[in-house]
């Protein structure tokens, strides 16, 4: 297989955690250890250490969002990161952010003219409902968004209800679905390690687990699960449900599950970076609960289908693609009275969450490493098609913007180049004229030193003459 050197673009990497920063980690991850040499780039981040990665890592100026969107905003257009990219002679570009990651990737296509790869994973329609609230602004920025997706030359999305909502958003192109895959391997982890993780949490051993992993964000559907418990916890059914994550909303969550009265059975951990420790808790587990329709492919589906956990899913989610109903998962409506009916189902009959479980690890699972191996070899097709010609070309207003920023980042590195040459020559001339002064100091003293010498000299002339005479005159007397 070829080696190619491969630019993965994202605005979101460790140390921000979520599941597309998951994903690019695991293509350069992969990528370097099998395939080729990838290279990340994504936003500043103060207390990001990229020395613990075995591929680099270009990091470019960023702005504090954490308190509005839950990350830095980068600042795309930065001449020096563009020359540091331009250097480094990429194949090809893969980009997973339809905003400011693919502003980078289309202004460093236009400079080193590689093939640009898209790649769909968020319900961006959502994310825009809730930044903007006008009507009108969400129909601008959805178009511009679908702009900048069309002008990439091949998009690829991460289920086909990715793909659905693209077209929902606007997009009219082709797209390809290139699933994700997970960085579990299939199968549980010590039970000392489950009980490490899991000490300090009230879960008698006769009391079903359930389980929700991730960002802590309304859409996630999180308000069907706290009303489902509720009505459950009206009935006397006792249970454990431990949330993981963190996120904007999770401070209304956890008062939302106060007020609804399920102290001591809703319990919140924070979030957890070491992959270990979150399969631990999949392990713990009787039953992950997901009734998200928001995300594009559910990643925690399959992971926790890797650890033998099966879902509750919304029919018809994303999350729920490739499931099938009472064998790899549980399927209900998107409402908590349908959720509190399926959870009363499978209390009755707890042996029905072992066997969807075991379902759900052997129909479902996909290791990373086949899903960036499939990404790898479509790579090479891409690059093939790109240099045949085969992509439309990119004509649009904001290809012309693009074009025009290209080359505005070309002069404003011809200026550094210039600044820099001046910057030398005045170095160059300041290093000169302090070698003549030097030169002159040198002349000087050692002319100095000569006359000093000379005199010297002279006078001891002088005296050997005075002492020699004085010897002639004693010998005259003895002649």
């Amino acid at each position: 297989m070829d080696q190619y050197k491969v630019c993965l673009i994202n605005d979101s990497f460790p140390p921000a955690i979520d599941g597309v920063a998951n994903a690019v980690t695991n293509y350069a991850q992969i990528i370097a250890r099998e395939y080729g040499e990838p290279t990340v780039v994504t936003p500043y981040y103060p207390e990001a250490d990229d020395s613990v990665y075995p591929f680099p890592v270009v990091r470019y100026p960023s702005v504090d969002m954490t308190k509005f969107v839950g990350y830095r905003a980068g600042m795309p257009f930065s001449s020096e990161m563009m020359q540091k990219l331009e250097d480094a002679h990429f194949d090809i570009i893969h980009t997973h952010c339809p905003i400011t990651s693919t502003m980078v990737a289309r202004a460093l296509r236009d400079r080193i003219d590689v093939p640009v790869v898209f790649t769909y994973h968020t319900k961006f329609d959502i994310d825009i409902a809730n930044a903007v609230r006008s009507r009108l602004l969400q129909e601008g920025a959805a178009k511009l968004l679908v702009e900048n997706i069309a002008a990439c030359d091949e998009v690829w999305t991460v289920s086909n209800g990715a793909g659905d909502n693209l077209r929902k958003l606007g997009y009219r192109g082709e797209y390809r679905v290139m699933p994700n895959g997970v960085d579990f391997p299939q199968g549980r982890v010590e039970d000392g390690l489950i009980d490490e993780v899991t000490a300090g949490f009230d879960l008698p051993a006769e009391l079903p687990v359930f389980l929700f992993v991730g960002r802590m964000m309304w859409y996630k559907g999180i308000r069907i699960i706290l009303d489902a418990l509720k009505l459950l916890a009206d009935e006397g059914r006792d249970f454990r449900m431990v949330f993981v994550g963190g996120g904007n909303d999770k401070d209304e969550i956890v008062a939302c599950s106060e007020s609804l009265g399920l102290n001591g059975k809703v319990l919140f951990s924070e979030p957890i970076r070491d992959r270990e420790r979150i399969r631990a808790w999949y392990c713990r587990a009787d039953l992950f609960l997901f009734p998200s329709t928001f995300d594009t492919n559910g990643l925690v589906v399959r992971e926790a289908a890797a650890c033998g956990l099966g879902s509750v899913l919304v029919a018809g989610s994303c999350a729920a693609e490739d499931v099938t109903d009472g064998v790899s998962g549980l399927l209900i409506e998107e409402n908590a009275a349908s959720m509190a009916a399926m959870l009363r189902r499978v209390l009755s009959a707890p042996e029905s969450m072992r066997r969807v479980g075991e379902g759900a690890q052997r129909d479902i699972y996909i290791s990373w490493e086949s899903a960036v191996k499939n990404a790898y070899v479509r790579y090479g097709d891409v690059i093939e098609n790109y240099r045949m010609g085969r992509y439309p070309r990119h004509d649009g207003f904001t290809d012309d913007f693009f074009h025009g920023m290209a080359e505005l980042m070309d002069v404003m590195n011809r200026r550094r180049e210039v600044q820099q040459q001046i910057l030398a020559a005045a170095q160059f001339h300041a290093l000169a004229d302090r070698r003549r002064e030097l030169q002159k100091q040198l002349r000087e003293s050692l002319q100095s030193n000569v006359s000093e010498l000379r005199a010297d000299l002279q006078a001891e002339r002088q005296k050997v003459s005075s002492q020699l005479a004085e010897f002639y005159r004693h010998m005259d007397r003895f002649y």
